[in-house]
């Protein structure tokens, strides 16, 4: 079946022996994507908006999967079933995830692994996770219609992270690619235009983005060397 290179890298995430739920599931594809390509025995799929659900019920009929895809008009974890241990989001801004987590979080106790693809505010949504008890397991970008997207893997476990390690990520700043460095490079260049809009009265701000730039900096510097 033909899926985006973003859901499919998040598919290819989640793991095989589990119950997932994909909130914001827009047309389905990566609910259908797991079921029938990934062999997952079950995958629940919710959206809070009637039309793309209508669309995912076409895709569901399309494909014959609707014994394996549960689909639920419901608002983020409100669609929340007994045995789902994996969340998926994707294609939504980090603040939105953030307020899904926090709304429902008596079910996290229940999910061991969340895989998210935020549009953006990825640090935010980084700092949310790991004080509510996940460490970063995995992080890819991946790059369609010329966006670069985070993909995140949260699992339960606590791990310190400092300001740096959070900021750049974990996992990500290990690795050494043109992606990677046009990742950082654009996160450069964003933070320097807010530096240069920021009024000079916002001082806390001020200080904090120009430790982001050195950060950036720094590990530009590093890739280029290596």
């Amino acid at each position: 079946m033909k899926i985006n290179k973003r859901l499919k890298t998040i598919g290819d995430l989640v793991p095989l022996s589990t119950y997932p739920l994909d909130i914001g599931c827009d047309h389905a594809l990566l609910s259908i994507y797991l079921v029938k390509e990934k062999g997952l025995n079950k995958v629940v799929a919710s959206d809070n908006k009637s039309g793309p659900l209508k669309k995912a019920k076409e895709n569901v009929d399309f494909y014959k999967v609707k014994d394996k895809v549960e689909l639920i008009k419901r608002e983020g974890l409100d669609s929340y079933k007994e045995g789902i241990d994996t969340i998926t989001i994707s294609g939504m801004g980090g603040l939105n995830i953030n307020k899904i987590i926090d709304n429902n979080k008596k079910y996290l106790k229940n999910i061991n692994t969340l895989i998210l693809s935020p549009n953006n505010y990825s640090l935010a949504v980084k700092r949310k996770l790991v004080k509510y008890g996940y460490y970063i397991e995995f992080e890819d970008l991946v790059k369609e219609n010329n966006i670069i997207y985070e993909i995140i893997v949260f699992k339960k476990g606590r791990k310190y992270y400092s300001y740096k390690k959070l900021f750049l990520g974990p996992v990500l700043s290990l690795k050494n690619d043109s992606l990677t460095h046009e990742y950082y490079q654009n996160l450069l260049n964003s933070k320097e235009s807010l530096l240069k809009a920021l009024p000079k009265t916002f001082k806390s701000k001020i200080r904090l983005t120009k430790k982001e730039i050195k950060y950036l900096k720094d590990i530009l510097n590093k890739s280029a060397i290596n």
